[in-house]
């Protein structure tokens, strides 16, 4: 029901924030809960997605057979898991400081509120990568209890990046999202111009990451992360063409990873490589 791979979106972006936030190592404690936090946010949103989303996915040829719809996994057994995340996601929110306390049911909120945009709205896309946005803000928070520019222009980039991506992955789901009602932007617009706009996002995702470098303190090895960065995303439009949705995957999961990490590692070095004399 929750994939692995999916953590690379939104974790290693945490780490970097709170990198940041500390101007070198933040102390064991603090990354264990805010590993803590990240674990049960993440397993509840994901329960819910699939809870609100089971007979949805059961309709569409491409998720009938995932946990809940195939039978795998009891309605029952998902909701149980879902009050655990929840509560470990509080639990280690509150551990942290008052901030991320008080914070955490908005957190919850929007987190929940994902699972129902494509409803009524095609910028469901966009509270996805809200969603993955708060990652960062979070980890900043809990490392300095207060909110900077910096983390902000963090998750925005994580925001426009993943609202990008995520338009590229519902190419799939074109012609299905219109059968059922459902919203979307390659269901409203059509595959050509929804890629369009995920390449537009992608552009705005690179002007922050310009911003952050230049507010964090420059740096060549944060720099080439970022030119790394531009390489993979122009790689993911290249092999993603309209009426040709077969490498979509490496899109998705190949190529996006590869962003998250290669930012989190050379966002993390540079931060460490102004600590040294």
């Amino acid at each position: 029901m929750i994939k692995f791979s999916h953590t690379l979106f939104a974790l290693p972006f945490a780490l970097y924030a709170a990198f940041l936030a500390a101007g070198g190592w933040p102390s064991p404690a603090t990354l264990g809960k805010i590993l803590l936090a990240m674990v049960g946010a993440r397993s509840a949103a994901m329960a819910h997605n699939r809870l609100a989303d089971r007979q949805i996915d059961a309709a569409n040829p491409r998720t009938a057979a995932r946990a809940l719809p195939s039978g795998a996994l009891s309605v029952g057994f998902v909701h149980a898991f879902l009050a655990a995340s929840v509560a470990l996601f509080v639990v280690a929110a509150a551990s942290l400081n008052r901030l991320t306390f008080l914070l955490s049911p908005v957190a919850l909120a929007l987190l929940f509120l994902y699972s129902y945009t494509k409803r009524f709205t095609a910028l469901s896309h966009f509270v996805l990568g809200l969603c993955l946005a708060l990652a960062p803000v979070g980890a900043w928070i809990a490392v300095r209890g207060s909110v900077e520019l910096l983390p902000i222009l963090l998750g925005l980039a994580v925001l426009f990046w993943t609202a990008g991506f995520d338009v590229i992955y519902s190419l799939q789901d074109e012609d299905f999202d219109r059968s059922a009602g459902l919203r979307s932007i390659p269901a409203r617009l059509g595959a050509t111009r929804a890629l369009v706009v995920s390449a537009l996002l992608h552009v705005a995702m690179v002007g922050l990451l310009g911003a952050i470098w230049r507010f964090s303190g420059g740096g060549a090895i944060f720099l080439a992360g970022i030119g790394a960065t531009v390489a993979a995303l122009v790689y993911q439009h290249a092999i993603v063409r309209p009426g040709d949705l077969s490498r979509v995957d490496a899109a998705f999961f190949t190529a996006n990873g590869f962003v998250s990490v290669t930012l989190c590692v050379c966002g993390i070095a540079q931060v460490l490589a102004r600590r040294t004399p």
